[in-house]
């Protein structure tokens, strides 16, 4: 099975109260983030059978926006399992649910998408030391219990790529005048 794993993107800062936080959306940068990020999956031509999602409204936000950049028409999965409390054996649980898709993207929060993530790749069950930003995203390919980690970028790696390729377009087609 691929799975993408997404964390959620910029939401600002954190609130005090756990309830009020669930329901916190995405800021500016954070919806810009989701529309770059997507835009770069696209041009993998990346496409999930599946999207799932944390319930918190700045995952299922970004779960959505990216879903939309993709081309996405199948329903957003909500799962107590991408929860920022969620457990790693809650995480197996899911992915064990939803074995008999060939590629899902999960969308979550740190640190349990950090430890999910890193707890996949490597074959002790130790934690790998990764940066995971927020918007970025990594792909990963399982065989059995373990995972191989293909690619990981962020959300200013994806804008620094996509710039790089419209100066690159640009420099490919001579400049002539037309009378």
């Amino acid at each position: 099975m691929i799975i993408f794993f997404v964390r959620h993107a910029n939401a600002g800062t954190a609130l005090s109260n756990p309830k009020k936080d669930e329901k916190r959306p995405l800021d500016d940068d954070g919806i810009e983030q989701c529309g770059v990020v997507g835009r770069a999956l696209a041009a993998l031509n990346v496409q999930p059978d599946v999207i799932i999602s944390s319930p918190l409204k700045r995952a299922t936000q970004t779960a959505s926006l990216i879903g939309n950049e993709i081309g996405y028409e199948g329903k957003l999965q909500l799962d107590p399992a991408l929860r920022p409390d969620a457990s790693f054996s809650d995480f197996r649980r899911m992915l064990e649910k939803h074995a008999k898709h060939e590629a899902i993207m999960v969308v979550g929060h740190n640190p349990t998408i950090t430890e999910f993530l890193a707890r996949i790749i490597t074959k002790s069950g130790s934690e790998a030391i990764l940066d995971f930003k927020k918007g970025a995203v990594a792909r990963t390919e399982t065989l059995r219990h373990a995972a191989t980690l293909n690619w990981f970028f962020t959300p200013k790696m994806a804008r620094e790529i996509q710039a790089a390729a419209a100066a690159a377009a640009d420099k490919s087609h001579p400049k002539t005048s037309r009378k």
